[in-house]
């Protein structure tokens, strides 16, 4: 169940969403690994790439074993997205999106995220200057409106697409809802119908029926998966398997939640060295043990460490105590 945006081609319908903090190098190449057809970056500034950020350009890093890899830009002034557009043309990204739909204050109060959407021909102006300056498909990510009495996900997608969009990714939730409530498909389906090129649904999909509704329901080309992938990466493959067979495939055990969050922590520390790589598997570490007995307890443990041995031996631990008491 391929799917083709602008000559890149992705092996299946689903899609890592670039969530900041969450989706770097590391992170992405697991889903890769995991099912993913395609993996998403977090957004980076426009601003902070032109003005020489270290830890800008750093986000720019794009690994050969996690590709096609969307590259998403974050900014709000035409000459500023042109430069950094360039800067990301650079890259072995396969493509760029613009991202028009970041509900956080810090970031919509300058006019980036989804105060873009908020004027389509603007939005459009936008697109067409990223566009003019790179080789790669540029695609938009952005939300079904303001709040719920500005709604105007079509408009958006029909502007962007005239302006040279490749491909549009809808979140099914308003601004203002921020990542309550619960998403609209209604609108990813009215969006499909408006425009030609490729349509990715995004919002509540958790489980792979979830995904198949809402391909189903809207009509879209591939479906976005973002928090639901937090401490569970393996949704894709059985996203992917599902839409594939019909049939679900069977969660991963104890021992692969504990191997997997081993090996990410082993990427974090190569990419990020092991004082930050271990800071930031934390939160990581937390999500992958969701759910099992004691994992209230084990997140005090993991805050502690600070060492990759420290936190390995932690884990494994973890792991004997968890197996021996299901085998008692």
């Amino acid at each position: 169940m391929k799917v083709n945006i602008a000559g890149v081609t992705l092996a299946n319908p689903v899609v890592l969403a670039p969530m900041a903090g969450v989706c770097n190098p590391p992170f992405r190449i697991l889903a890769k690994e995991l099912g993913a057809g395609m993996v998403c970056a977090e957004m980076v500034s426009d601003k902070a790439l032109i003005h020489g950020s270290a830890k800008s350009q750093r986000m720019l890093t794009i690994l050969p074993d996690e590709r096609p890899v969307s590259l998403q830009l974050m900014g709000y002034d035409k000459d500023s997205m042109e430069k950094a557009a360039a800067m990301v043309g650079e890259t072995n990204a396969d493509l760029i999106d613009i991202n028009m739909g970041c509900p956080v204050l810090k970031i919509y109060k300058n006019g980036s995220g989804a105060a873009l959407a908020r004027d389509p021909k603007y939005a459009a102006e936008i697109v067409r200057a990223v566009a003019s300056h790179v080789d790669k498909p540029v695609t938009v990510k952005f939300r079904k409106g303001w709040d719920d009495d500005h709604v105007n996900a079509v408009e958006v997608a029909l502007a962007v697409q005239e302006a040279g969009a490749q491909a549009v990714a809808v979140h099914g939730r308003t601004a203002k809802q921020l990542y309550t409530g619960r998403a609209d498909w209604d609108i990813i389906r009215r969006v499909k119908e408006a425009v030609k090129i490729p349509v990715i649904g995004n919002g509540d999909v958790a489980e792979p029926e979830d995904a198949k509704r809402l391909m189903e329901e809207t009509g879209c080309d591939a479906v976005m998966v973002g928090r639901a992938a937090l401490g569970n990466p393996w949704i894709f493959r059985e996203i992917a398997h599902f839409l594939d067979t019909g049939e679900k495939l069977d969660a991963p055990s104890v021992q692969e939640r504990l191997e997997v969050t081993l090996r990410h922590m082993k990427l974090l520390v190569e990419h990020k060295g092991e004082v930050i790589g271990v800071k930031e598997m934390r939160k990581h570490a937390a999500w992958y043990i969701k759910g099992l007995p004691g994992s209230a307890d084990m997140r005090t443990i993991i805050n502690q460490q600070v060492t990759m041995a420290g936190m390995e031996n932690a884990l494994l631990s973890y792991l004997h105590e968890t197996l021996s008491q299901r085998s008692a």
